[in-house]
């Protein structure tokens, strides 16, 4: 059962509950993962775990501004299709379900979405999303990266040039949120090939679409064998806090903006 200083987890909670948090609640946030190979070192629902871990988090943090709903654990992965026990949603059916979900919750009071997602391969959905979603239902469609907002440790922590999947960040992250998720015993670097996805990479010149076993042979980058409790610790405590003060200052822009037009 919810309590007065818990986060407001939907999947925790009655609809009588669910109905007095509504009086407060300005913001659903929504967790959003995928499932898909993360190397021999990490499991396959890594990205969900992370996000829910990282939502309850922020929930709490925006109490009692914030509910969070059910997280949607599946993404957009067929980068990593070839890799066995990968699991893909289509664009479209990511879209489908988000659309369905604030559907669901507008009714209710609900007007400023954000889903918080940690891979890396629903970026580009969320764009779109926030672009059609936000105009057709009339919310607030938002969307952030679970820890991108520390690129800045990132950039002093992390000596790997090509990391972002079951690396040292990632690694550490789960070392911090959720340890059962890492096989300690089985760390490895990526074992990365040559070829075409260089090219292809954001920041080149063109990008497009490649495969992951293109890029590395063991379905990780980076160096996770570097991962650490500590580093998780302050890239997700980081965030945290930069996360909440967005959304807070983004909270008090909006009202200040309604109290004028009420004027």
């Amino acid at each position: 059962m919810a309590t007065e200083n818990s986060a407001r987890v939907l999947t925790e909670m009655t609809w009588p509950e669910v109905q007095e948090a509504l009086l407060t609640a300005k913001l659903a946030i929504i967790p959003l993962g995928a499932h898909e190979q993360h190397g021999p070192h990490m499991v396959e629902s890594c990205d969900a775990v992370l996000a829910e871990r990282m939502g309850r988090r922020l929930t709490e943090r925006l109490h009692p501004l914030a509910l969070m709903t059910p997280t949607i654990n599946m993404g957009v992965s067929s980068h990593h299709l070839h890799f066995p026990g990968t699991l893909s949603l289509e664009p479209s059916t990511l879209i489908a379900i988000l659309r369905d979900m604030i559907r669901s919750l507008k009714p209710h009071g609900i007007r400023r979405f954000l889903v918080l997602n940690s891979h890396g391969g629903n970026q580009a959905t969320l764009g779109v999303a926030a672009e059609t979603l936000g105009r057709e239902l009339e919310v607030d469609f938002l969307y952030a990266k679970t820890t991108a907002s520390a690129k800045d440790v990132m950039d002093r922590e992390i000596a790997s040039k090509l990391y972002g999947h079951s690396c040292e960040r990632e690694v550490s992250e789960a070392l911090y949120l959720a340890p059962e998720l890492v096989r300690r015993e089985k760390l490895e670097k990526g074992d990365i090939q040559e070829g075409r996805w260089r090219g292809l990479r954001p920041g080149q010149p063109i990008q497009g679409f490649y495969y992951y076993e293109e890029m590395t042979a063991n379905g990780c980058i980076g160096d996770a064998t570097r991962g650490s409790y500590e580093l998780g610790r302050e890239l997700v405590e980081t965030s945290l806090e930069r996360l909440t003060n967005a959304v807070l200052d983004l909270l008090r822009e909006e009202t200040a903006s309604d109290s004028e037009r009420q004027k």
